[in-house]
């Protein structure tokens, strides 16, 4: 399973961007997604995971409640994350994973990763 991330770019604090994880083939609908993002000299953090076509259950992690929204396409399964009100802090080179476990933010729990996307937020 190969997985293309999209979607990052430079912006202002404040404005919004929407990231892509897509894949060929419909295979993604049958596996819990997350987002993840690696800042600078930090480690990888859990930002947000979407749960199989199945019953669509999401998490996040607190910084980003009530900002990010995460989706999926229903029919081929492509997972979005529509960041809103971003923040200097949220600049990081964002990964999306797949993962037939549990759909959690436990990086170990992930079989797959993409390539990754930068997102920079500066005035």
């Amino acid at each position: 399973l190969q997985l293309v991330e999209s979607g990052g770019g430079l912006v202002q604090p404040g404005e919004s961007l929407r990231l892509s994880c897509t894949t060929e083939g419909i295979f993604l609908r049958y596996y819990n997604v997350a987002w993840f993002r690696q800042a600078p000299g930090k480690g990888r953090e859990g930002v947000s995971s979407i749960s199989s076509i199945a019953d669509f259950y999401t998490e996040y992690t607190d910084s980003v409640k009530g900002r990010f929204t995460i989706s999926r396409d229903s029919a081929n399964g492509w997972v979005y994350l529509q960041m809103n009100d971003l923040k200097p802090e949220d600049t990081a080179v964002y990964y999306c994973a797949a993962s037939a476990q549990e759909p959690d933010l436990n990086e170990e729990d992930y079989e797959f990763w993409g390539q990754g996307t930068q997102v920079t937020v500066s005035s």
